[in-house]
């Protein structure tokens, strides 16, 4: 199974972009999809989680308030919009999918990228000041 993100690429500080995460022929409405993000030489991070159901969601906090997850399990496709970016959010991000937990679990399980079953390739995201 592969995820593919799509939506990156360079805007200006205090733009706007929207991933998108696919997955064709996939039980996507069984999975939690989670958005991370790595920068170069740092950690992978978790930005965002949505439930398999639901629309529990969870955002970390320097996103919270600019950043909207949502799904639409019809089209086995998630969004992560991105409002009023800043130069910090660069990074390649990444979308991932799990089985077991949900946006509740966050702390507990959600957070870490081994968690998931599925990722994506990535895509690049880069603010420019």
């Amino acid at each position: 199974v592969q995820l593919v993100e799509s939506g990156g690429g360079l805007v200006q500080a205090g733009g706007t972009l929207k991933l998108s995460c696919s997955a064709p022929g996939f039980s996507f409405d069984d999975y939690t999809i989670s958005w991370f993000r790595q920068a170069p030489g740092k950690e992978r991070e978790g930005v965002s989680c949505i439930s398999s159901r639901y629309n529990s969601t969870y955002y970390a906090d320097s996103v919270k308030g600019r950043f909207t997850i949502s799904r639409d399990n019809a089209k086995s496709t998630a969004y992560l919009i991105m409002n009023s970016l800043q130069v910090d959010d660069t990074a390649v991000y990444y979308c991932a999918a799990d089985r077991l937990g949900n946006p509740g679990r966050w702390r507990q399980y959600n957070s870490n990228p081994r968690s998931y079953e599925y990722w994506g390739q990535g895509t690049q995201v880069t603010v420019s000041s």
